[in-house]
């Protein structure tokens, strides 16, 4: 009989009163989810946690254990003799494993005796495949070798019969006979012609049989038998590319365009491009260049010394559609398969190059700007020549990208000619800045000449041309337009500086002026007025006509760059425009200095009035009629009349009025508190005295202050002032500082209303 290992569980209180355990189990705790097949633990006792201490859920499980243990023990006792017998039952086990052990090993032998036949099997058809593909191989190499042998007999056979043509075209004996071998009579020009035709064709033939020979040696390299007839080989190729070569070159002689042709295809079925096109430029290209451009090996013919290439390059043209356009039509032949020749660039292009080099090197030279430029011209159009024989927008591409047509463009040094240029264009513009003085140039005077679009200063003409002379026809190139472009707004900059840092210096009295900027210190107001027209004249010109120019050599640019080029340009005729007010202000700076020195004399008339008794005055002061004065002697003289427009004498004269009539009032202003002060000072003294003798003081002299008598002389001036500025257009009580003096002098009565 079985005993209990454990312990028996504990009795809880329920148990003393007699209850099942089971009921003792609290009600959270459900063991029947423990048998589950989803029951997850680490959840269960998770959500239990949350509201039942660890301490007690673990307790209630280890009860749950005691309880489960003891049942099985009860279990066991229960069915103990079926416990038992259940070992007695498990009889000849080992038996059983042996009799199911034999056929499993049967099977296990009759399984590996199979796989090795297979395997065995699967190795001898693996040798046999092996054999097979090497056979296979070898056929195909002997079958090679076979061809290539066939072939290469072929062009021997085919080569042989070449010198008997030849020889009876070179001796004439059919042609002294006159027939052919039909027996039809022919002239001599056409049995020639037919001579070289089925040379051609001939030539053509072995060609085609050459270059699969070269296909099949690619296939056979490094095998005895085709080391063995490489001589032959070699001997056929050499014996081709002779018999080809003479062919070529009596069809170029006798312009045999089916000879030609025949040649060409020959020359592209074996891939050797370079042969013919270099015999077309030594047969016929390099004959002619030489009648245009004598040269030698070593350099340029005695006597040759212009460089102009112009002419030159018409007389090639006329060469080439006399002695080469024949070439270059067979050539551009559709569905011709000739076009992997390149007779523009490797032979007219090449030799055109070579016999400028040599007969004329000057004319590459950037050294002297103006030759240059129009060789350089020339040579762009000659090119431009060259690809009209290009069949295909394609063809042009190719054509531009050819190693000749790249080098032949490297030796126009560009760079270097633009820099003389920049060095010619900007130094002439500096060179005009630099001056201490500004002197209108004898051009704007002309009578017939509008004075409102003609620029007057030599500093702006030389502005103005130097901007035209950027993309004049006899200085512009196309392939440097960036540069050009920046060069155009450099100057400008600079036109700018020179005249922000003549205004500057003269702001700050000559302190710290920079060289150059010494016409603007000493500056008269005619100086600055000529600056306002021509800076207005450049404006007009730069955003107008000359943007329309510029726009107009550009025209075969794309719109993305004319967009930026437009807006650059207008931006920096623009930059000229901000500078208007400021050569404004220095006009008015100057005029307002002038009429300050008759302001200035508002100091008299506190020596006039103070203790001196005087009576109240009845009239304006003599200075007044001076305080305008330099103003209006500026707007009456003939510049101003001839070049000031009505806008900015507008503007000049109310920004004048405004500046002058604040120093105005400043000095009157200044003058008031003072005597005010003063006056009060010189009372308070008078009473003390006064107190002190113990007399009363006659005050019949005292109704009116010695600061009121200047107040009342400066509201009489202040009223001719007003008067002065109406003549000029100018509505003084428009002007802040005048209603602010009118309400510093003027008498009580009439403070809010102004009136003259």
């Amino acid at each position: 009989m079985a005993t209990d290992l454990h312990s028996p569980r504990p009795k809880s209180a329920a148990d003393l009163f007699g209850d099942p355990i089971e009921d003792s189990r609290p009600l959270w705790l459900n063991p029947s989810k423990f048998s589950d097949a989803e029951f997850d633990p680490e959840a269960y006792i998770a959500d239990l946690r949350t509201f039942v201490p660890f301490d007690t859920l673990r307790s209630e499980l280890r009860s749950h254990l005691g309880v489960l243990k003891h049942e099985l023990v009860e279990l066991i006792n229960r069915d103990y003799a079926d416990f038992v017998s259940l070992s007695t039952k498990l009889v000849d086990i080992d038996g059983a494993v042996v009799r199911m052990r034999a056929p499993l090993l049967e099977i296990k032998d009759k399984i590996l005796a199979f796989r090795g036949s297979v395997e065995g099997s699967l190795t001898a058809l693996q040798s046999r495949l092996k054999q097979r593909a090497q056979a296979n191989e070898a056929r195909e190499v002997l079958e090679l070798l076979l061809d290539t042998f066939h072939v290469v007999s072929k062009v021997e056979k085919l080569i042989k019969e070449l010198p008997s043509v030849t020889e009876e075209w070179s001796n004439g004996n059919s042609t002294e006979k006159g027939q052919l071998s039909n027996g039809i009579s022919v002239p001599h020009a056409e049995y020639g012609a037919n001579i070289r035709e089925t040379q051609s064709m001939l030539l053509e033939r072995i060609a085609s049989e050459m270059n699969r020979l070269k296909f099949y040696m690619t296939h056979a390299q490094n095998m005895p038998f085709i080391e063995n007839m490489q001589k032959r080989i070699q001997s056929a190729s050499q014996l081709l590319d002779t018999s080809l070569g003479h062919c070529f070159v009596d069809g170029l002689e006798h312009r045999d365009e089916n000879a030609i042709y025949n040649c060409l295809r020959a020359y592209a079925a074996i891939d050797n491009t370079s042969s013919p096109e270099e015999i077309f430029s030594s047969t016929i290209v390099a004959p002619f260049m030489q009648k245009v451009i004598p040269h030698t090996s070593s350099g340029a013919v005695d006597g040759l010394s212009e460089d102009d290439l112009e002419p030159d390059y018409e007389k090639i043209k006329l060469c080439i559609e006399d002695d080469c356009k024949f070439l270059l039509e067979i050539s551009s032949t559709e569905n011709s398969g000739l076009h992997v020749f390149s007779f523009l660039a490797n032979s007219i292009l090449k030799e055109v190059a070579l016999a400028i080099q040599k007969g004329k090197p000057g004319a590459f030279s950037p050294g002297r700007p103006t030759e240059f430029l129009k060789n350089y011209k020339a040579s762009l159009n000659f090119l431009d020549y060259l690809e009209g024989y290009c069949p295909s927008r394609s063809a042009v591409s190719k054509f531009r990208t050819e190693p000749v047509y790249v080098e032949f463009m490297k030796q126009w040094n560009t760079g270097v000619y633009f820099s003389l240029r920049f060095q010619e264009i900007a130094g002439a513009l500096d060179s005009a800045l630099v001056t201490s003085t500004l002197v209108p140039s004898s051009q704007s005077s002309s009578a017939n000449q509008d004075p409102h679009h003609t620029l007057v200063l030599k500093q702006s003409i030389s502005l103005m041309d130097s901007l035209r002379l950027c993309w004049s026809d006899d200085v512009f190139l196309l392939s440097c337009s960036d540069k050009f472009l920046r060069l155009c707004l450099q100057l400008l900059s600079r036109y700018c500086n020179w005249l922000s840092a003549g205004l500057n210096a003269r702001k700050n009295g000559g302190a710290n002026a920079n060289f150059g900027s010494e016409w603007a210190i000493s500056g008269a107001p005619d100086d600055f007025l000529y600056i306002i027209h021509d800076l207005q004249c450049l404006v007009d010109e730069i955003c107008g006509d000359y943007l329309g120019n510029v726009l107009d050599v550009l025209k075969s640019c794309s719109i993305e760059v004319l967009d930026f080029v437009k807006q650059s340009v207008s931006q920096g005729g623009n930059s000229l425009k901000v500078l208007q007010p400021l050569v404004l202000n220095a006009i008015v700076d100057i005029l307002v200095e002038k009429s300050v020195e008759d302001l200035r004399q508002l100091k008299g008339i506190t020596a006039t009035y103070r203790m001196t008794n005087k009576p109240l005055p009845v009239r304006h002061s003599l200075y007044v009629s001076g305080v305008l004065r330099p103003l209006k002697t500026f707007l009456d003289g003939d510049q101003a009349a001839k070049y000031l427009t009505s806008d900015l004498r507008k503007e000049l004269v109310q920004t004048s009025a405004n500046s002058i009539t604040q120093r105005y009032h400043e000095l009157a202003a200044d003058l008031i508190n003072v005597a005010r002060k003063t006056e009060s000072s010189l009372q308070k003294i008078r009473l003390g005295a006064q107190r002190r003798a113990g007399a009363s003081s006659d005050v019949s002299d005292q109704n009116v202050s010695d600061t009121d008598k200047m107040c009342m002389q400066l509201f009489l001036d202040i009223q001719e002032y007003g008067r002065n500025l109406g003549s000029l257009g100018v509505d003084a009580a428009d002007i802040p500082a005048y209603r602010w003096l009118w309400q510093l002098v003027a008498p009580s009565e009439r403070q809010n209303t102004i009136s003259f």
